[in-house]
């Protein structure tokens, strides 16, 4: 199996930048309901992910910004409190699983460490999920 199968590409993904306001920033994990998004560099390196939990804490240790000003702060102000690590396209499926176990997402970068997607956590369960029921349908039955 290769990783290349579970990748959804950097075109289907939500990203931000370090340049994006603190605003910005939360009005688009708002609008995609998502917890996280890879923050990418001007030159499309993966540079970390941001969680709701970063903004959070961020905005209640600051006192004085709030999201009547989070426009005025960049992201790149905020410490990220998580470090998901990104696996290369070429590297094996226990080096992902590794990093799934821990991220519900695992950037994925390309030989020039430039983010190409991610895999997403579900994506690994559903699959193994499948593979459970197909090879022995009374194991479902015994879960």
């Amino acid at each position: 199996m290769n990783i290349a199968f579970f990748l959804l590409p950097k075109s289907e993904v939500i990203t931000t930048t370090l340049e994006a306001t603190l605003r910005q920033t939360l009005e688009r994990m708002e609008y995609h309901r998502y917890t996280a998004v890879p923050i990418l560099s001007d030159e499309g390196q993966y540079v970390g992910t941001v969680t709701e939990g970063d903004l959070l804490w961020f905005l209640k240790n600051s006192g004085a910004i709030g999201f009547e000003n989070a426009h005025r702060h960049l992201l790149e102000e905020v410490p990220l409190r998580m470090r998901n690590k990104p696996v290369h396209i070429h590297a094996n499926m226990e080096d992902l699983i590794e990093l799934a176990k821990v991220q519900n997402f695992v950037p994925v970068v390309d030989d020039s460490d430039n983010f190409i997607g991610i895999v997403r956590r579900s994506d690994i369960i559903e699959y193994c999920a499948k593979q459970i029921l197909f090879k022995s349908p009374s194991a479902a039955v015994e879960m």
